[in-house]
């Protein structure tokens, strides 16, 4: 006779099996619809079936192209400088004989849970041709004429990088610190007494021990900035012709603002998976390398 389940195990299994079907709805449904459609002309409720024209047309957008530039742009440029910013931070933070410790951290964190559209507006006020910040370029000299700092197309993307930075450095920052406070000063140390001065043991005592923070940092980043979406909208808007697009809007412009076309939407959407994945494991083969 098989043992009867008691009503504990029963329990479990209600929790496993709710998990699994809400999983399932919300998780993996959404997956195999989303490459369904990308197969589909798909305005509204009407689906026509098109074969790989989606994946063609995608090939031959040049739009798209340029909207994978920008975000490219941007990846090159904000991301070593914010984790940059974010590892020098964490250092200077680290230190015992700082003071103010606990008000330097919550103000370097602080922007990372601010509202977006609020600073956004802040950002936008800010950078107008006759806001503070081309006043007081002008002010101390470093320009004789203001800046149009949102609708010309470098300094557009700038404006958009230096609000990125704000808004995440601290945050990477936070990742930094909690890896250099398990560094054992054991090690430092006995870098020391070896004869390493600051700049060595700060490049090949702790950057190695903060490699896997390092690591994460840097893809987590990486596929944040390849579907940046929120700071470019709410900045410039994608604009001034299309200089500042990202891909991530301009797939929901065409779900939303253009034709509705969702299944040209679910195409790209899927161009940005692949390369989303291609550079991550870009990223781990050379970071695992010896």
């Amino acid at each position: 006779m098989k043992p009867k389940k008691s009503s504990g195990q029963r329990e479990v299994w209600k929790f496993i099996v709710f998990a699994v079907i809400f999983g399932s709805v919300f998780l993996l449904y959404p997956i195999f619809y989303s490459i369904y459609i990308s197969f589909h002309n798909m305005q509204g409720i009407q689906s026509v079936f098109t074969g790989f024209d989606n994946y063609i047309r995608m090939f031959h957008d040049k739009v798209f192209v340029k909207a994978l530039m920008n975000n490219f742009t941007y990846l090159i440029f904000q991301v070593p400088i914010m984790l940059v910013l974010g590892l020098l931070l964490a250092f200077i933070l680290n230190s015992p004989k700082l003071k103010g410790k606990n008000f330097f951290m919550l103000a370097l964190f602080l922007p990372c849970v601010t509202s977006l559209v609020s600073y956004a507006v802040l950002f936008k006020m800010m950078f107008q041709v006759s806001g503070i910040v081309n006043k007081m370029l002008l002010t101390i000299g470093l320009i004789q004429d203001p800046i149009n700092w949102l609708n010309s197309p470098f300094w557009a993307k700038v404006t958009v990088i230096m609000a990125l930075c704000w808004r995440w450095t601290g945050y990477n920052m936070i990742f930094y610190l909690a890896g250099l406070q398990n560094i054992s000063t054991e090690t430092l140390e006995a870098a020391s007494i070896d004869g390493a001065n600051a700049f060595q043991k700060f490049f090949f005592v702790i950057i190695l021990q903060l490699k896997p923070v390092i690591v994460f940092t840097t893809i987590t980043s990486t596929i944040g900035t390849i579907q940046l979406f929120d700071e470019v909208v709410n900045l410039t808007g994608g604009g001034p012709s299309n200089e500042t697009l990202t891909a991530a809007q301009l797939i929901y412009n065409h779900s939303f603002v253009y034709t509705s076309n969702f299944g040209y939407s679910a195409t790209l959407s899927w161009a940005l998976v692949v390369i989303i994945a291609i550079l991550s494991v870009i990223q781990l083969a050379v970071t695992n390398k010896e």
